[in-house]
């Protein structure tokens, strides 16, 4: 781990953050504190409705509900929200839910530079990063840039009650894989480790409190708290060889977000283990000491998915998945290589327990 004994540069990523049950209510004031006056309501099909009671508690300050926000922000969807918003005379956007809605938040802010305000219903951490991934003819990129960092994002456990147990455990492990590649990262330095390490022992704690009473306001209080910490840290450090493969599987495979997140992190975290043992030891005591065999007991024990074959990647998909994932790599503590990366993967697609 870095020590304040080592150089290390900490760049902090300036967003307004609203925390508390009840918190919902606040939007029309932080649409107003950002010098707006008619918001767009984001959502997917799923939050539909939630979007479109939002939208009426707004009155005069909704330009209405755009509700086809996708995994993965394909350019295509964007393109159509772009239209709506013109449409609409809109001047804001209010993102309602988790990855899918705000990645179509931060798309929309790229090309217009509207301000944004986030109300966080899931554990995805996006919402307090300067990161868009977006999709366009089967490819995945990614981008990292201030304009596309939400203004201010609404944190209302209240919202989080109803998320299903599934959900709620594959979007935290999701939040857990951020922190854990902040630990090894490049530019880690000591303020995202404390994050880091913060945000997976509160989710450590809340994820199986949930599972047990899904309506615990306490354990969901924990639990967003734990996301927020977790998506802070990956705001502000780079991404490593867990990234790399979930935008590779997300992209050119379709996988769904947080179950591919929840899947490889045992994995990747094993593969990076002994690479960088000192920086990633207080983690793995969090979960009895070894850090990649240690995450996939928990998973288990959650309920998570466990294999990349039961999100439909089929096995022989898994040599292209290698080649594509050992393309432009991102930076890693352990060399990324293509037969060992073939062979996480296939430890993943087959849902075994890291070596």
């Amino acid at each position: 781990m870095t020590t304040s004994s080592e150089a290390f540069v900490y760049d902090a990523n300036p967003a307004r953050i609203v925390f508390g049950p009840g918190r919902l209510s606040a939007v029309a004031d932080e649409i107003a504190g950002q010098g707006a006056a008619r918001a767009l309501v984001l959502s997917t099909p799923f939050q539909k409705a939630d979007a479109e009671a939002l939208a009426r508690s707004l009155g005069g300050n909704s330009a209405g509900v755009f509700a086809e926000a996708a995994m993965h922000t394909p350019v295509t969807v964007t393109e159509q929200a772009m239209a709506a918003y013109a449409a609409a005379g809109a001047d804001c956007v209010v993102a309602l839910g988790g990855g899918s809605t705000i990645g179509l938040g931060k798309a929309i802010a790229l090309r217009n530079g509207c301000p944004q305000i986030v109300v966080a219903t899931t554990y995805a951490g996006s919402e307090v990063t300067p990161i868009l991934g977006q999709t366009a003819n089967g490819v995945k990129t990614t981008m990292r840039g201030a304009e596309v960092l939400p203004e201010v994002v609404i944190y209302d456990p209240e919202l989080t009650l109803g998320l299903p147990v599934g959900m709620s455990v594959t979007s935290g492990l999701n939040a857990i894989a951020h922190a854990v590649e902040g630990l090894y990262a490049k530019d880690r330095n000591p303020v995202t480790a404390l994050m880091a390490l913060e945000g997976i022992r509160a989710l450590r704690d809340a994820l199986p409190e949930i599972v047990a009473r899904p309506r615990d306001l306490a354990a969901r209080s924990s639990a967003l708290y734990g996301s927020w910490l977790c998506g802070t840290v990956l705001g502000t450090v780079g991404m490593a060889l867990h990234h790399k493969l979930c935008h590779t599987l997300g992209g050119s495979f379709d996988l769904p977000h947080a179950e591919t997140h929840a899947i490889l992190i045992p994995h990747t975290a094993a593969y990076n283990e002994a690479a960088a043992r000192e920086a990633l030891r207080p983690a793995a005591e969090l979960f009895g000491g070894e850090l990649g065999g240690g995450l996939w007991d928990f998973a288990q024990g959650l309920g998570a998915p466990l294999a990349l074959k039961d999100l439909g990647l089929g096995e022989a998909d898994l040599d292209r998945a290698a080649e594509i994932a050992v393309t432009n790599p991102y930076w890693n503590p352990r060399p990324v290589e293509r037969d060992a990366i073939r062979a996480l993967l296939g430890r993943a697609w087959a849902g075994a327990r890291p070596q």
